[in-house]
């Protein structure tokens, strides 16, 4: 049966080695009952096209371009979608997958985030695309939580993730 892992049991897995997440900013007001919220580290622009094929060796990512934020660590974004990278290195397990979710405020600002399924045994620095919808714009801090990870635990263990975004933007 799959569940849904609670505040207890993610606690449990950030004592293992690797851990299940790492690198985050405060564990306290990051850990949810049910989730992890995720921090913002860079918010980029798509600079070209990209292409998906029918088979991985034509895949293209846009080439990006990290934006700056001011003095005060914030940056003003105007209505776009743009691609964030999470603080957060996250080391799944074999037998656990994980959903992010907007959270709530950023839903209340009209802006989102669309994430990918996190597939177990996935270790790496996720990125994700935030769209702006406010024709006001947004403005946001560098390490603000906006999404919440949500971890199910599957029904056993598989082979886990082997695509190429494995190990993604750990190094500094």
């Amino acid at each position: 049966m799959t569940a849904v892992l609670s505040r207890q049991d993610i606690h449990t897995l950030l004592q293992r080695e690797p851990p299940l997440i790492e690198g985050y900013i405060d564990l306290g007001a990051q850990v949810q009952p049910n989730g992890f919220d995720l921090t913002l580290r860079e918010v980029a622009l798509p600079q070209t096209s990209g292409k998906i094929a029918d088979n991985n060796n034509q895949r293209l990512v846009p080439a990006l371009a990290p934006l700056v934020f001011d003095g005060l660590g914030f940056i003003d974004l105007m209505p776009g979608a743009y691609i964030i990278t999470y603080n957060e290195i996250v080391h799944l397990p074999l037998n656990v997958m994980a959903l992010a979710r907007p959270r709530s405020s950023l839903l209340r600002c009209a802006v989102t985030v669309n994430t990918a399924v996190w597939d177990a045994g996935y270790s790496g620095r996720s990125q994700s695309l935030m769209v702006v919808y406010n024709p006001q714009g947004f403005r946001l801090q560098k390490n603000a939580r906006v999404v919440q990870l949500v971890f199910l635990q599957l029904t056993a263990e598989t082979e886990g993730y082997q695509g190429i975004y494995q190990g993604e933007n750990i190094k500094e």
